[in-house]
């Protein structure tokens, strides 16, 4: 061997930043590309899951809404109000003598 051969590293190195620029970018924007193929999936699939979550949590909430409409509509239904006052308030209805009519102008 002389003394003088070339170093294979600094060799292929020099090639690439002289001779090969234009296949060195290449190559660095398909990996840049691809990088940024995975990010956008791994963003897409997270947006999907977060949103499938929030549907479920809006029909829960529907269903919810729905029951509390009904409570609300039996709680409030004439015949048991009637009943609880006259039950447990002792309510009743007040004779037609004592009634007071009040004309609005």
């Amino acid at each position: 061997m002389s003394k003088h051969a070339p170093n294979l590293t600094k060799l292929i190195a020099l090639d690439l930043i002289t001779i090969g620029r234009v296949p060195l970018l290449v190559l660095t924007l398909i990996l840049a590309s691809a990088m940024a193929v995975v990010f956008t999936t791994h963003h897409a699939r997270q947006a999907i899951t977060e949103k499938d979550l929030a549907l479920q949590e809006r029909e829960r909430l529907d269903n919810e809404w729905r029951n509390l409409l009904l409570e609300e509509t039996a709680l409030a239904e004439h015949s048991r109000v009637q009943e609880i006052a006259k039950d447990e308030l002792q309510m009743k209805r007040p004779d037609a003598d004592k009634e007071v009519v009040i004309d609005l102008p």
